[in-house]
């Protein structure tokens, strides 16, 4: 993954988006918590979540398929990867819903349109200009404040409501001395001294975490910034590096072990907070049935999306399953989408944050307008 990813390594140093606005956040006028994460490349639902107990995975995923022997069991469908080791526990603990056969809207498997659809809840590629994330903070009280931890802020983000952005930098750390000599030169400008202030604090809440290294170091800083009541209310997380065209099972097994640590990580940062919080996991599209002749997939069309968290009623497996027999996969070649992601994201949101999720799929999805799902997705 790339330096734009939280499941890199290599985070030296503190400075990306110095003057993000509002990096000081004050107490919001909700407990509740949303994060989301991104991943980039069109992530393998069919490997993340095998359905081994269908008669045709075996049959399409001869080499790939393998590896589900010594995965978590979930039901008598489904097995976790085995590298999801906090996901299986969290499944367990019924604080993780995994949710298969689902898909936005979009089906012609390019990842930049692919990714824009997601993020900006468009029925078609490039048709809205700002991001349902940027929806959901101006349908809440008070515009909660919200974080995109990343360099810039993504597409799902973008929009007329504020939103900060904070990343680890490559850079090697500001001296103190060069820190104070910069808040010297900014005390006395107007737009400039409070914006350097803000990101002090920022830096300050941040703390050693953001010299740390890998997955774990950057769940824990998503949740050092968004925990207490002086925390972020809404975040979201950009993971690269799903794109698994050859030698997937390793790129898998390495992707989804810094994807299991982070959210443990995030998990165990927030505490208290864990309770209020809700986690969305989803990636562009999914991919082949059939696994290729170079021991990966190709893009195809429905997979996997998490929520988690310890508001989530969890530990099960929602999907109405298409099946893998030849007659069932889309265009003869993808695992068949049954659920609509837009639904599911608008549902579970609307249930979390005591809106009404028929309400929440028009504000967040107006060009789709998605009927919301009749489950409980999330505990009162």
């Amino acid at each position: 993954m790339d330096r734009r990813s939280f499941l890199a390594a290599g985070a030296s140093g503190v400075a990306a988006a110095t003057f993000a606005p509002r990096l000081a956040f004050a107490a919001a006028a909700t407990d509740r918590r949303f994060l989301f994460v991104i991943q980039r490349g069109a992530a393998d639902g069919l490997a993340i979540l095998a359905p081994t107990g269908d008669p045709g995975y075996a049959s399409l995923r001869p080499q790939l398929g393998a590896e589900a022997a010594t995965g978590s069991r979930v039901d008598a469908m489904f097995t976790l990867h085995p590298a999801l080791r906090q996901v299986a526990a969290m499944t367990a603990a019924r604080q993780a819903l995994l949710v298969h056969a689902v898909a936005s809207p979009y089906r012609d498997r390019s990842h930049f349109d692919g990714q824009n659809v997601l993020e900006t809840g468009g029925a078609l590629p490039y048709r809205m200009q700002d991001g349902w994330m940027n929806r959901l903070i101006r349908t809440m009280p008070d515009n909660p404040q919200a974080i995109a931890f990343a360099p810039a802020v993504p597409p799902a983000l973008r929009g007329s409501a504020r939103v900060a952005s904070y990343a680890p930098s490559n850079l090697p750390d500001a001296g103190e001395d060069l820190m104070i000599r910069v808040g010297d030169l900014y005390a006395n400008d107007a737009q400039l001294g409070p914006l350097w202030n803000e990101a002090l604090m920022a830096r300050t809440k941040a703390g050693n975490l953001a010299d740390g290294r890998g997955a774990a170091a950057a769940g824990a800083l998503a949740a050092r910034m968004m925990k207490g009541p002086g925390g972020a209310r809404i975040g979201m997380v950009e993971t690269d590096g799903w794109d698994t065209h050859t030698a997937q099972r390793g790129r898998l097994n390495s992707q989804l072990t810094g994807l299991d640590a982070m959210l443990a990580a995030y998990r165990d940062g927030l505490g208290e907070d864990w309770k209020n919080t809700l986690v969305l996991v989803a990636t562009e599209f999914g991919r082949t049935a059939h696994e290729n002749g170079t021991g990966g997939t190709d893009h195809g069309t429905a997979s996997t999306a998490f929520l988690l968290g310890g508001a989530v009623a969890g530990g099960k497996v929602l999907a109405d399953w298409p099946g893998l027999a030849p007659a069932s996969l889309y265009e003869a070649r993808d695992l068949k989408p049954t659920l609509n992601l837009d639904a599911l994201i608008a549902s579970a949101l609307g249930q979390h944050f005591g809106q009404d999720p028929a309400r929440m799929a028009q504000l967040l999805f107006p060009d789709t307008n998605s009927a919301p799902l009749k489950q409980s997705l999330v505990t009162g």
